[in-house]
C-alpha cells in the first residue's frame, strides 16, 4: 500500500526529543526517509529503532547545527545521495537560563543568537536549493510565543525566527515552496520544564499528539 511520502526525503533538525523526535517518527510512518540531525547520538539512535519499529527507514546526522560547515557538508551530501530534500522540519532550539531582562549576559545572549538565530538563518540558506528541486518543496518551522518574565531572551529569538519564516513565507508565495508556521500547545519538553519547574506535567501534549494535529499540512492534499 502506497503511504504519502513514499520517495520523498524529509531532513528534520533537533530531531532527537519532544516535538521534533515526533516529527521524524510520524514522517517516517508514512513512507518519507528521514534525514535526523541533532547532538545526543544517543537519543538519536533511540529514535532510529523506533522508526525501525514503525517500517520505517532513517539516516542520522550527529551534527550541532551551529556548526555552519559541517550543516553545508551535510546539505551537499544529501543532493549528492539523492538529489534533494523534499521536507525540512525545524525543531532544534537553545534555552538560556531564565533571567530578568537587564540581567541577560554576553556568553548566554551569544549561545542563543548562535542557535536560535544565526543557525537557522544559514540553514534556511542551505537547505532552500536543497529543497528546489523537489517536487513538493516543504519546509514547517514551530512558532512559541513567550511573553513570561526572565523568559526574554528566549522570546526575542523566537520573535526573530518568526520574523524571517514569515518573510520567507511572502517571498514564496507564488512558488511551488510551501513554508509552514505552526504553533504546539504546551508540552513536557525540557524547554518548557526549565520556565516552569514543578509544573503538573501529567496535563500538557504529547509530543506525538501535537506531530499527528499540526503535521498533516504537509500532505499532499492538505
Amino acid at each position: 500500500m502506497n503511504k504519502p511520502f513514499d520517495g520523498q526525503i524529509a531532513l528534520v533538525t533537533g530531531a532527537s526529543r519532544g516535538i521534533g523526535a515526533a516529527s521524524a517518527e510520524w514522517l517516517a510512518e508514512r513512507g518519507a526517509h528521514v534525514v535526523a540531525v541533532a547532538r545526543t547520538v544517543g537519543a538519536l539512535e533511540e529514535l532510529d529503532d523506533r522508526i525501525k519499529a514503525l517500517g520505517g527507514q532513517a539516516t542520522l546526522a550527529p551534527l550541532d547545527i551551529t556548526d555552519e560547515g559541517a550543516m553545508a557538508h551535510l546539505c551537499r551530501s544529501i543532493h549528492d545521495r539523492w538529489g534533494r530534500a523534499d521536507i525540512w522540519v525545524h525543531a532544534a532550539i537553545h534555552v538560556s537560563a531564565l533571567t530578568p531582562a537587564t540581567h541577560l549576559t554576553a556568553k548566554d545572549l551569544d549561545q542563543i543568537i548562535a542557535t536560535n538565530i544565526r543557525a537557522f538563518a544559514r540553514l534556511m540558506h542551505f537547505v532552500d536549493p536543497l529543497i528546489a528541486p523537489s517536487e513538493a518543496p516543504q519546509a514547517l518551522c514551530f512558532d512559541d510565543v513567550w511573553d513570561e518574565k526572565y523568559a526574554g531572551p528566549y522570546g526575542m529569538s523566537k520573535a526573530a525566527q518568526r520574523a524571517m519564516v514569515q518573510s520567507w513565507q511572502a517571498e514564496t508565495a507564488k512558488f511551488p515552496l510551501r513554508v509552514h508556521l505552526v504553533q504546539p500547545q504546551p508540552m513536557p519538553t525540557a524547554v518548557r520544564a526549565r520556565f516552569y519547574p514543578g509544573e503538573d506535567r501529567a496535563k500538557l501534549a504529547d509530543p506525538r499528539d501535537e506531530a499527528a494535529r499540526l503535521l498533516p499540512v504537509l500532505l499532499p492534499d492538505a
